[in-house]
């Protein structure tokens, strides 16, 4: 019977990637650490995300903004959707060209700031949406 050799997962892995990869650790486990910086794609997650609760349509109509929140309904429209997104600070409809969205999925939409004013009965009903760009 041959016997049993053991093997240790820090003789598999180079010094050098060794101690890049407990500082990642460290670094990961720290209480501070936050997502703030987190790259995805060719954006950060976290920065430059507005809060729904501070889109406001007289200062910022036509402006371009990140939203990030989870999605809590749907409607389909012709050749496009509409979302509503929430943050936890507030709700907002986003229209976009995307038709795979799923209600409870998390996401992060680029997108320029619109209004849409509804006057009824001598009262504003209109709602600030953000499309796709």
């Amino acid at each position: 019977m041959e016997p049993t050799k053991k093997i240790h997962l820090c003789s598999l892995i180079p010094y050098r990637q060794g101690i890049a990869l407990l500082l990642v650790a460290g670094l990961c486990s720290c209480s501070s650490f936050t997502t703030k910086n987190l790259k995805v794609g060719n954006f950060s997650i976290g920065s430059n995300v507005t809060l729904i609760q501070e889109i406001k349509p007289e200062t910022d109509q036509g402006n371009i903004v990140y939203v990030q929140g989870k999605v809590e309904k749907q409607v389909p429209l012709i050749k496009q959707w509409a979302y509503q997104i929430n943050d936890s600070t507030g709700k907002i409809w986003v229209i976009t060209n995307q038709s795979n969205l799923k209600e409870g999925e998390q996401v992060v939409i680029k997108g320029k700031v619109n209004y849409k004013s509804i006057p009824l009965a001598d009262q504003e009903f209109g709602e600030v949406y953000i499309e796709e760009s």
